[in-house]
């Protein structure tokens, strides 16, 4: 009888101490509740820790740090441009002020709700006081990598401008202006930071107008430079072109010279050899001249003293035939 009441003892033991403890683990902290509102100071340390059962409840709270996606939304900066932001933050809850947190959110569920509201809030209000360039450039001494030879007389493409504080100090901005209103909620903000910027549809479209300006302009002084080029060496070889026209006309010009003196020396060696040759070159040469003036259909008025009308008189023209060939023959 007495092993039996020792050993519902025992267990009435084990089951007391088992509502009665609890274990707080190194990644949380643990609020105790009674009747739904906290009682002592939180559990921020790990081991075993005692409540009242039934009574008190454990409320177990993450202490590791936590993240935080905010929603894409589209925001209007200063100079009136609409970006579509991404951004991301890393928040836990305060050891200090984890009561706080308790007392006002209960969960992460509606942790994650404040933190849309606050952090989105901060960040479209930094967002509107700064211009474009501003949220896109992060770094203001950065010098744009570009090929001189394709941006050269183009004027300001390739040129990245002049920022005053960069991506980085708008982030900074919007922790400094979050966290203090996080703190009211037992939340501490570690950092925020934009995870993506897109633009919007219009900018975007813009923006790919001026990159097609840009390199139109590059491919219009490319083609400039090569009809350019092109001209010079169109104009060189029609230079060329005429010089070599020139040489040969010269060449062949003192070619026939030659020839026509060779030939007259040869004619002249030929008729000169008494008073007969030299009167059958001149008839010859008269002929020449004949033939090249007259045809069948010319018609001459000559006197009967003309040497042409005593040269047709000597001849016997035979019927269909030319006067000029019948002098030829004979």
């Amino acid at each position: 009888m007495k092993a039996q009441l020792y050993a519902i003892f025992i267990i009435l033991f084990f089951i007391a101490f088992y509502l009665c403890t609890f274990v707080v683990q190194e990644t949380e902290q643990v609020i105790i509740t009674q009747f739904g509102k906290p009682v002592g100071e939180p559990k921020t340390e790990a081991g075993l820790h005692f409540k009242i059962p039934f009574i008190q409840e454990v409320n177990r709270i993450e202490k590791r740090f936590l993240p935080w996606n905010g929603p894409s939304s589209e925001m209007s900066t200063k100079d009136k441009t609409y970006l579509i932001i991404d951004t991301f933050a890393r928040w836990r809850i305060s050891e200090d002020n984890v009561t706080i947190y308790f007392e006002s959110l209960r969960d992460e569920r509606r942790a994650l709700s404040r933190l849309d509201d606050i952090l989105g809030s901060a960040t479209r209000n930094a967002v509107a006081k700064h211009e474009l360039i501003e949220i896109i450039r992060t770094n203001k001494d950065r010098v744009a990598q570009t090929d001189e030879a394709l941006v050269q007389g183009i004027g300001k493409v390739g040129t990245l401008y002049p920022i005053k504080i960069g991506r980085g100090k708008v982030e900074d901005e919007i922790f400094t202006n979050a966290r203090p209103k996080l703190a009211k909620f037992g939340i501490e903000l570690l950092d925020i930071r934009f995870k993506r910027i897109n633009y919007n549809e219009t900018v975007r479209r813009r923006i790919y107008e001026r990159m097609v300006s840009e390199r139109q302009q590059i491919a219009a002084r490319f083609r400039s430079e090569g009809e350019g080029e092109a001209a010079k060496i169109t104009g060189k070889k029609e230079l060329d072109l005429q010089e070599i026209e020139s040489e040969a006309y010269k060449t062949v010009q003192e070619i026939y010279g030659e020839a026509d003196a060779k030939a007259s020396a040869i004619y002249a060696e030929a008729y000169d050899q008494g008073p007969e040759t030299s009167e059958f070159y001149g008839f010859l040469k008269t002929l020449e001249s004949y033939q090249e003036v007259l045809n069948k259909d010319t018609s001459l008025i000559l006197s009967t003293g003309s040497p042409l009308f005593q040269l047709f008189k000597s001849f016997t023209v035979q019927p269909g035939s030319s006067p000029l060939d019948t002098a030829s023959e004979q």
